[in-house]
């Protein structure tokens, strides 16, 4: 045990960055040597985003409802800054995504075998059953992670509770601080966790099934780069009138790596919670602003929705202009919060999306089954571009709240 640990001391002592880097690159190489070996590794990547799923629920009820309850009349938060730039982080990507498809149309084969799913019918059901989620049962909505209900139940406790005497406020605190310990005992497992991830999907899927619909993924993955490298940045510097590379390059490392191979928003709650922590943000901001971000912030699904539809209607000749092929994606990208919880939730759209060019549900499924197949890029970086995006408008309205403030006596 002690030459182990000494051998592995070094490896220890670097950041959790660089260990999940290393991770990535054990990944590649098992899966290209020995896919059987990376196969049996799948198990490290599956407890990791386990475990990761099941404490989120819990994270976000309790640090919602703690941070609400000890919240004091006229103590400054700055949600309403982040839901702006939500909106306008949405708008933008949908306006790429439209720009992008007109500059460089993509022509799809459309003989791939129908996707499964229940496609949403209208915008209507999308908006209904999000109302419905939000008042569903608390322990059901913990158990499913329906963080509508959960944001729900937490203020409306927590709104409660700021009445209540400071022992219940300090009990609640100290669950929180115990929670958000779990929680960075297992983010300190994701270079293992990411090891099993990537050796897993590269020995099951490979490259090869990318590459028919390597247009189509190009575009989408080029927009969301664009969309991350430049159109935010461009939005964190309007409020922050500051260089914001390095928040920008701060918030891809620490969000998008993780989102990016765990493919899911909410198990990277707790990921951007830490990494909020360790900017020193404003906890009474964060704890509220980054589950919202991870249930309505779709950036990435707006400019999904948006290429994949624009493209089924180039290959069926459809002639569509601009305002109204912005306005769609606009909508649509919108009401994806409606389906954010579900895999693919973003792909489900698309067939209400092109039911408003009059394309056909059966044309439209064999879009959203292309999506599924090149889903193994998409998705992933979608992700990593939605949950990253959340970190970083956060911390650009902190930071541009802070900033006035300084401004003000003076």
């Amino acid at each position: 045990m002690t030459t182990l640990q000494a051998l592995l001391r070094p490896l220890l002592s670097l950041g959790l960055i660089p260990q999940i880097a290393i991770g990535i690159i054990l990944g590649i190489l098992l899966a290209i040597v020995s896919p059987a070996s990376a196969q049996s590794v799948a198990l490290l990547g599956q407890l990791f985003v386990s475990a990761l799923m099941a404490v989120a629920p819990i994270l976000v009820f309790i640090l919602v409802a703690a941070a609400i309850a000890g919240h004091r009349q006229g103590q400054p938060t700055h949600i309403k800054g982040v839901l702006m730039l939500y909106v306008i982080g949405t708008l933008a990507a949908a306006l790429v995504a439209v720009v992008a498809s007109f500059a460089f149309p993509i022509t799809l084969t459309l003989n791939v075998p129908e996707a499964g799913g229940n496609p949403p019918g209208g915008i209507a059901e999308i908006l209904s059953n999000l109302l419905l989620n939000a008042v569903a049962n608390p322990v059901a909505a913990l158990m499913e992670a329906n963080f509508i209900a959960i944001l729900a139940w937490a203020i409306g406790l927590g709104l409660m509770l700021r009445h209540g005497s400071e022992t219940t406020r300090g009990a609640l605190n100290d669950l929180s601080n115990a929670i958000s310990g779990i929680v960075r005992i297992v983010i300190r497992f994701a270079p293992l966790g990411i090891f099993g991830l990537v050796a897993n999907t590269l020995a099951e899927s490979g490259m090869g099934a990318l590459l028919e619909y390597g247009h189509l993924l190009a575009v989408i993955v080029g927009c969301m780069l664009f969309v991350a490298l430049v159109t935010n940045p461009l939005i964190v510097y309007w409020q922050t009138r500051q260089n914001p590379y390095p928040l920008v390059f701060t918030c891809l490392r620490g969000s998008a790596i993780t989102a990016f191979f765990t493919r899911s928003s909410a198990a990277n709650i707790p990921v951007n919670m830490e990494l909020c922590k360790r900017l020193k943000l404003d906890p009474d901001t964060y704890a509220i602003s980054i589950p919202l971000g991870a249930t309505i912030n779709m950036a990435g699904a707006a400019i999904t929705i948006s290429v994949a539809t624009l493209a089924a209607a180039n290959t069926l000749g459809i002639s569509v202009d601009f305002g109204t092929a912005l306005l769609l994606c606009v909508v649509s990208a919108l009401a994806a919060c409606g389906v954010s919880g579900v895999a693919g939730g973003s792909l489900l759209l698309i067939p209400m999306a092109a039911s408003l060019f009059g394309i056909s549900i059966d044309v439209a499924m064999q879009v959203v089954a292309i999506g599924f197949v090149i889903s193994v890029v998409q998705d992933s970086t979608e992700t990593a571009l939605n949950s990253s995006t959340d970190a970083l408008f956060t911390a650009a309205a902190c930071r541009a709240a802070e900033a006035e403030q300084v401004k003000e006596p003076a």
